[in-house]
């Protein structure tokens, strides 16, 4: 540095306005902690009352522990002033973030993921194989986009279940294959998406393995992975996004669902040469027969089971010399 080296020959305020350098960043001594106010460890509430900040992390989690309540920061925030705290949402989302209590963090998964072996999937009746993604839909009135999450049958292209909202968190995922488990069952289903945080989520790979169903992803930049999903987005990006501009979110709303309906039960579906409707139902019953077998297997391997349990404990409980009979007669039985 310039002026360390004539620092010995020449005064520093000079040397400092011959190199243009301020002085206060000559003279800055770091102490090695975070730059900036220190943050504080209270929170002010509407009467003047001084609280800690641990009792609002308290009062956040306990708002968070309500049913079906999955706020972000902003929602938290509304609801701590709606307790007299003199709050703003930067400090809200600090205290989360602090405190992994925020929606929308970086996910980090347990366990492998399991990656598609075959890029195209060649399904043989209803329920066989789902595949899902979200697409952005702008909304003219709004000013910013909206998510519309789809789950389509591979089969059929059938939509069996869709979600149109600001945003879409796992539970939204978990609960839409909750109303599909409930309506149609998806034991047994294999179940494909890309590696969206919501998809690739601890609770949403925990349910679908707790449901028994198959969950597979595509790998990164391959949308031919999901080819049927992609294939319906530019099919509603066509027929509805291009052709309407939307005043408000229920507009889009109602226009997408209303488009959704048609598309099940009235559009003309070349793949198909009908409409999903009527592949599906047309072959449901192929269905229903694949879940009866598989039942009356797992039934059959149950009673095995049972069986084998009960032969070894009568084993373990007969006398040495009846069990040496009993041994003996199976013996001569199997010759």
């Amino acid at each position: 540095m310039i002026v360390s080296q004539y620092i010995q020959q020449a005064p520093t305020r000079m040397l400092l306005s011959w190199s243009n350098l301020p002085s206060s960043v000559y003279y800055y001594k770091s102490t090695g902690g975070k730059p900036g106010v220190k943050a504080s460890s209270h929170t002010w509430k509407q009467d003047g009352e001084k609280v800690e900040n641990q009792i609002v992390i308290e009062q956040i989690k306990d708002i968070l522990s309500q049913e079906f309540c999955c706020y972000g920061y902003e929602n938290v925030t509304g609801e701590l002033r709606k307790l007299d705290y003199y709050i703003n949402k930067k400090k809200v989302y600090r205290l989360m973030d602090e405190h992994n209590l925020l929606l929308g963090k970086v996910i980090r998964t347990s366990g492998k993921r399991k990656f598609v072996q075959h890029r195209k999937i060649q399904a043989s009746y209803p329920m066989e194989y789902l595949c899902l993604d979200i697409k952005y839909v702008y909304v003219h009135g709004e000013k910013r986009n909206f998510y519309l999450l789809t789950i389509i049958d591979v089969f059929s292209r059938k939509i069996v279940d869709q979600i149109f909202q600001k945003s879409i968190k796992q539970i939204d995922v978990i609960n839409a294959f909750r109303r599909i488990n409930n309506e149609y069952g998806i034991k047994g289903v294999t179940i494909r998406n890309d590696n969206g945080s919501q998809f690739i989520a601890n609770n949403v790979k925990q349910y679908l393995r707790t449901a028994e169903a198959n969950q597979e992803f595509t790998h990164i930049a391959t949308p031919e992975e999901n080819s049927y999903i992609e294939a319906f987005h530019s099919i509603i990006q066509r027929e509805v996004i291009e052709r309407y501009e939307f005043t408000g979110f229920y507009d889009a709303k109602q226009t997408i669902f209303a488009h959704t309906i048609w598309y099940n039960t009235r559009r003309f579906h070349k793949a198909i040469k009908m409409t999903p409707i009527e592949k599906w139902e047309q072959n449901i019953h192929i269905t229903n027969q694949k879940r009866l077998e598989q039942n009356l297997s797992e039934n059959q391997n149950e009673n095995v089971d049972d069986l084998n349990q009960n032969y070894k404990y009568f084993r373990q409980n007969l006398n040495p010399k009846t069990n040496n009979y009993y041994t003996t007669l199976s013996t001569n039985v199997s010759k």
